[in-house]
């Protein structure tokens, strides 16, 4: 009752001048507390948005019909495993074109060695002229670089070819499957096949405002901001019902600039998720301890907002009441039995 007791006096004690007036009595006496500087740990919560370790958008690097699709909608996939197959024939066919024309090419490197093979001892007899040799050693060349040319085809169409099976980059979770067996699909399309999010580890992305960043950097030991995110106590990350996640995090990323439109700098705290809970795109607070030291421990009741400050009323020395300004550095719950 001491903290509704502070509240209440200030409104009691504005109404006494009126009561005497009427002739009333005198209001009662009431208690008021007294406020010693202490060390004391507060929280702060930030919000912030929840993002899965790895998020992947799973897209064709080949154009055609999806023959097979090998996974269901928030199916757990581990790396390698085979997502989607798209139609391989006219690929399968474009490999092996690109072998033909490398066996062609092959064959011209035969055929042009042949004839510096004839051509050189006809020059080395003075038969005929050596231009000739020289002509059949350029054409020798020509057909040495088709045949490499030949083998750069074949291997973009071998690549292709494996481009129409595709398989999962990472462990995680399948996200929605908007193509459906039989569509097209294509490189240039604007939706991805499906969205794969590693989440065994989740990142909360939340900000400071300038105060906030200016207050850490001062609270925190250590001379660089990586020596100052080693120092950093755990933090918590409440859920969108207000529930605690049962792992803690640890802060280990801020920013390197701020941001000039909203003025704030962004923050980043790593948690565990072996459980699988929490998914990509989950929202929630990032809960962060502060520890206050001579801090004084006020009530919430017995403080006024007007604007953007906050007040208290204090009893001096004349017992007169006066309203005094404060800096709220956190807020903390108490709980008494």
């Amino acid at each position: 009752m001491k903290y509704l007791s502070l509240a209440i006096i200030v409104f009691l004690y504005g109404c006494a001048p009126k009561q005497e007036q009427a002739g009333t009595p005198p209001p009662q006496a009431l208690p008021v507390i007294s406020i010693n500087a202490a060390s004391v740990t507060t929280s702060l919560d930030y919000p912030a948005s929840i993002e899965g370790k790895v998020n992947v958008e799973i897209r064709p690097q080949v154009d055609g019909y999806l023959d097979k699709i090998f996974v269901d909608e928030g199916a757990f996939v581990t790396a390698g495993k085979p997502l989607f197959k798209i139609n391989e024939q006219p690929y399968r066919e474009q490999l092996n074109s690109a072998n033909a024309a490398l066996h062609s090419a092959e064959a011209s490197v035969i055929n042009a060695q042949l004839e510096i093979d004839k051509l050189t001892p006809l020059v080395q007899n003075k038969v005929v002229s050596d231009i000739q040799l020289k002509t059949a050693k350029a054409a020798y060349s020509v057909a040495a670089a088709n045949v490499e040319q030949a083998k750069a085809q074949v291997a973009a169409a071998r690549i292709n070819l494996g481009y129409t099976l595709i398989k999962a980059p990472v462990s995680g979770y399948i996200g929605r499957l908007p193509k459906k067996q039989g569509s097209l699909v294509s490189r240039t399309d604007p939706q991805a096949l499906t969205n794969l999010s590693d989440v065994h580890e989740v990142l909360a992305y939340f900000s400071f405002g300038e105060n906030d960043f200016i207050s850490f950097k001062q609270q925190y030991p250590g001379n660089t901001l990586e020596e100052k995110l080693k120092s950093l106590p755990d933090v918590l990350l409440v859920l969108a019902d207000n529930t605690v996640y049962q792992e803690k995090g640890r802060i280990d990323i801020i920013d390197g600039q701020f941001d000039k439109n909203t003025g704030a700098i962004t923050v980043r705290a790593k948690f565990p998720n072996t459980k699988g809970l929490l998914r990509s795109g989950n929202t929630g607070k990032i809960r962060l301890s502060l520890k206050h030291n001579n801090a004084l421990l006020v009530p919430q009741s017995a403080t006024v907002e007007m604007q953007d400050k906050v007040f208290v009323y204090a009893v001096g020395k004349d017992n007169k009441v006066s309203k005094q300004p404060v800096t709220v550095g956190g807020k903390m719950v108490l709980i008494t039995w």
